[in-house]
């Protein structure tokens, strides 16, 4: 997929977000502004964890 045809998909979806989303969309945009992709894909992939293992982890603090 192209660059372009990236950003126009984007625009759809933004433009049926709610503002309130937006805003928090917009932060999430400004913190990985500067972060490597693989700072971002380890990011995603811990937090792909701990949210489908989040009954695990309640378990194993008890």
């Amino acid at each position: 997929m192209k660059r372009s045809d990236i950003h126009t998909k984007i625009n759809e979806l933004l433009n049926s977000i709610p503002e309130d989303s937006l805003k928090q969309v917009l932060e999430y945009l400004k913190e990985i502004q500067d972060k490597s992709s693989s700072k971002i894909e380890f990011s995603h992939n811990l937090n792909k964890i701990l949210r489908e293992d989040r009954n695990l982890l309640k378990r194993l603090a008890q």
